[in-house]
Order: structure tokens, then sequence, then C-alpha cells
């Protein structure tokens, strides 16, 4: 169970092509010193998956917020990733953007944004993990699906349940329906 005094994460979907809306929304997460957490799906762009990568995100949310922007991924030396966490959590960074590497172990208290870029392409848990990195003190706290315009049954079920509830059980029970018990 969540310790006391913590609010549960508001979760929301988002079709991609509202992104520049979102960013503009951020500036007030940013004004009252929350944190924002911005997850993608991949380091790089591949040019076989359509996807955002994590480096072309950051580039563009740098643009939009100089100087309040970090990026941490798995291919960076594990020094590397605890200066960028230490730097995210202790000075005036506003926005990590990251792949999965955040999904166990960070624990940034003013962390209240959470924004899933091609949520539709995360398992439940996964999804369930990530978000969990934020609303971890007594504060409001929001994660965003970000999803493409035209995606299937099963991801839009799973996004569904995601913002249906905060409850992990509820969650992997879900999950096993939808994706069967494995052998």
């Amino acid at each position: 169970e969540k310790p006391e005094g913590r609010l549960p994460v508001v979760t929301k979907s988002l079709p991609i092509i509202k992104v520049n809306e979102l960013v503009d929304r951020l500036y007030k997460k940013i004004e009252s010193k929350e944190k924002i957490y911005w997850v993608c799906s991949l380091v790089q762009e591949s040019e076989e998956l359509d996807l955002q990568a994590a480096t072309k995100r950051f580039e563009f949310l740098k643009t939009k917020f100089k100087g309040k922007v970090l990026l941490i991924h798995g291919q960076l030396k594990e020094k590397e990733k605890e200066d960028v966490m230490n730097k995210f959590q202790n000075d005036n960074y506003s926005i990590l953007v990251a792949t999965t590497v955040i999904e166990v172990g960070v624990d940034v208290p003013l962390a209240t944004t959470m924004i899933i870029e091609n949520a539709e392409r995360f398992g439940l848990s996964t999804l369930h993990q990530i978000r969990g990195r934020i609303g971890r003190n007594n504060l409001p706290a929001n994660c965003i699906l970000l999803f493409k315009k035209n995606i299937g049954e099963m991801a839009k079920k799973r996004i569904a349940k995601m913002k249906q509830t905060n409850d992990g059980f509820e969650i992997a029970e879900h999950d096993s329906l939808l994706r069967g018990e494995g052998d």
C-alpha cells in the first residue's frame, strides 16, 4: 500500500498530435518547481519503427525549456546515469527525458508529472511501474499517456485500464485476462 498522505495519480490519455498543447501546459509545472518525466520507448530513432526516440524528444524539449532538460537512457554508463539523476533531483532541472531505465529504484519527491510517449507500445505492468515514479509526496500527480492515431483494440484496453485504476493487483489481473497467463 502507498504511504499515508499520498494522493492517487490521475491518468489521462492524449493523442500524440496534441503534443504541442501538452508542452505549453508544462510551463506552469516548471514555474512551481515541480519535476516532469518524459518517457520514450527508444533511445535512437528507428527507420523500421515509427516511434519518437528519447534523443529526438530531448532535442525538441531543450529548445522549448532551455537549461531545464536532461536525458537518461540505458546506453549511458552507470556513473553517468547517477550523475543525471542527481542533477534532476537536486539541481534546477525540471524535465528528465528517459527510456524505461527509470522504471524502478528512482525516488524524486517533487516529480508530479509523467508523460509516456507511444504508451500503446508498453505493457500494463511497465506502464504501472513507470507511473509509480510520480506521486511520491502529498502533491497532486498526473500521468499522460500519449498515443498514436490508429492503435489496436488491445492497446485501447490497456490505456483504458491505466486511466481507470492505480491498483497494481487489479492491473495485473487485467493484464492476465488480456494476454493470458503464459507458460
